[in-house]
């Protein structure tokens, strides 16, 4: 059963490890001890979500202890959010100073609009999925991405 999971999920929680991290084999060290997770767990799994929006949540789980680790051995402090330095795809923005801007924006931007529009932009997860995620509805996940766009065309406006 896992390695059919693995197979099938493996590319979409390293995409969006991918989007977290900003590095290439962090991002594969966490797929491998995602599903090292979901292994353990699989039979706690109900099937009450999508099994990629379970596996999204444990990604995010252990990027997260990642981080308390991290912040443990270095005494920084943890951000309250988990930072997202990503250029949205859907724009398909080339020009640097725009992605750099972009970065800005996305670093700055409040809960839950952030981690919204990264599932759905960088996970690649439907609205029903994102709003089971959150244990909310799949009009709410729709409306939150839609605002979490307006909010970084509307940055980028206000910054010309």
């Amino acid at each position: 059963m896992i390695e059919a999971l693995y197979e099938q999920y493996f590319h979409d929680v390293y995409r969006y490890l991918r989007a977290l991290t900003q590095n290439d084999s962090l991002a594969e060290e966490l797929t491998q001890e995602t599903f090292f997770r979901a292994m353990r767990t699989l039979d706690s799994f109900k099937g009450n979500c999508d099994v990629r929006v379970w596996l999204c949540q444990i990604a995010k789980n252990a990027y997260i202890t990642l981080c308390r680790r991290q912040k443990h051995h270095t005494g920084e402090e943890l951000p309250e959010n988990v930072r997202d330095t990503a250029p949205p795809m859907q724009l398909a923005l080339e020009e640097s100073e725009t992605v750099q801007e972009i970065h800005k924006i996305l670093h700055a931007m409040k809960e839950p609009y952030k981690e919204v529009f990264m599932l759905r932009v960088f996970g690649e997860l439907s609205f029903r999925q994102i709003g089971a995620l959150f244990g909310k509805t799949e009009n709410w996940a729709c409306v939150t991405f839609y605002r979490a766009k307006q909010k970084i065309m509307n940055e980028m406006e206000e910054s010309k």
